[in-house]
C-alpha cells in the first residue's frame, strides 16, 4: 500500500475506531467510561471517605446503603436520585456506599459516566450487560437545559427499551435540581406551550423513573462542628472543642454558608497548620 493510501487508512481509523473489546472488569472495583474512541478506565483508587465520616445526612444514608445491598445480593433495588444542596455529600455517599457494600459482597462495580456522554450509554450498557459482575452506574451532578437533549439517552438507563434495563446495572445520581431541570425552564415552557401541562411532562417526568429520591439539605451549625470535630477524631488530631469552634465559626462566616464541602475545606486547612498529613 503507498503512504497516501496507508495515510487515508489511519485517517478513517480515527474517525471510526474499531468497537471496544471485552473490558477486563477484574482489573479494579471503580472504572471511568471514557468515549472516542470508547473504554473503560480502571480506577485503582478512588477518591472518597468513609460512610462513618457524614454527618447529618443518616437517613439518605441507611435508605442507599440497603437499596445498594439489595442489588448486590441480586434481589429488587431502585435506581436512585440524590438531589438537593450544594456539598452535602451527595457523591460522597454514593462512593462511600459502594465502598461498604463491595467489602460485603464481592463483585460490586462502580463505573462513572459524565452527563455529556449520556448519548453513548447504550454501547456502554452492552458492555456492562455481557459482564458476570453488577454495576453501579454514576452520573454526578445531573441536568439539563433548554435545549439539551441528553436527557433522552438516559431512558435507555432507566427504562431500558424493548430489551429492558440490564438486570446487573443500577443507576444513580446526583443533582442539584429536583426535576433535573431550571424551574425557571419549566415555568417558561408553561407559559407558552399549547398545552401547559403537556409542555414539560417529558422532561419532568424523568426523575420520576427513579424509584428512590433521597433529599439533601443544608446543615444547621452543630451538624456543621460534628462533621468536623468526626474529621479531627478520624485523623488523630487533636484540638480543644472552644478553639474548634470559634475558628470553624469564623470559617463558615467568610464562605457565607455551611455545609459538608465547607467542613472538609476548613478541616483541610486545619491540618495544614497543623502539619498534619492526610
Amino acid at each position: 500500500m503507498s503512504d497516501p493510501l496507508i495515510r487515508i487508512a489511519e485517517a478513517l481509523e480515527r474517525v471510526s475506531p474499531p468497537p471496544m473489546s471485552a473490558p477486563d472488569f477484574g482489573a479494579a472495583d471503580a472504572f471511568v467510561w471514557h468515549v472516542s474512541p470508547d473504554r473503560l478506565e480502571p480506577v485503582p483508587r478512588v477518591s472518597r471517605i468513609g460512610v462513618d465520616l457524614l454527618v447529618g445526612i443518616d437517613r439518605a444514608r441507611d435508605i442507599l446503603i440497603e437499596n445498594t445491598r439489595q442489588f448486590a445480593r441480586g434481589v429488587p433495588a431502585n435506581n436512585a436520585l440524590l438531589w438537593g444542596a450544594r456539598g452535602m455529600g451527595k457523591s460522597s455517599l454514593v462512593k462511600a456506599v459502594h465502598a461498604l457494600v463491595a467489602a460485603e459482597v464481592p463483585g460490586l462495580k462502580i463505573v462513572e459516566l459524565q452527563r455529556e456522554d449520556l448519548p453513548s450509554v447504550t454501547r456502554l450498557l452492552r458492555h456492562l450487560r455481557a459482564s458476570d459482575y453488577r454495576f453501579l452506574l454514576f452520573c454526578d451532578d445531573l441536568s439539563f437545559s433548554q435545549d439539551d437533549q441528553h436527557y433522552k439517552s438516559l431512558k435507555a438507563v432507566l427504562d431500558g427499551g424493548i430489551e429492558g434495563r440490564p438486570e446487573n446495572v443500577l443507576f444513580y445520581a446526583t443533582s442539584n435540581r429536583r426535576h433535573l431541570m431550571p424551574r425557571d425552564m419549566i415555568e417558561n415552557e408553561r407559559s407558552t406551550a399549547i398545552s401547559p401541562s403537556e409542555a414539560v411532562e417529558e422532561k419532568v417526568s424523568l426523575s420520576d423513573r427513579f424509584g428512590l429520591w433521597l433529599g439533601f439539605h443544608p446543615c444547621d451549625q452543630d451538624q456543621y462542628l460534628a462533621m468536623i470535630r468526626g474529621y479531627c477524631d478520624a485523623h488523630g488530631l487533636e484540638i480543644d472543642d472552644d478553639e474548634l469552634r470559634a475558628e470553624a465559626i469564623e470559617w463558615q462566616a467568610t464562605r457565607g454558608s455551611r455545609s459538608g464541602r465547607v467542613a472538609w475545606q476548613f478541616f483541610t486547612d486545619l491540618a495544614g497548620r497543623r502539619g498534619l498529613r492526610l
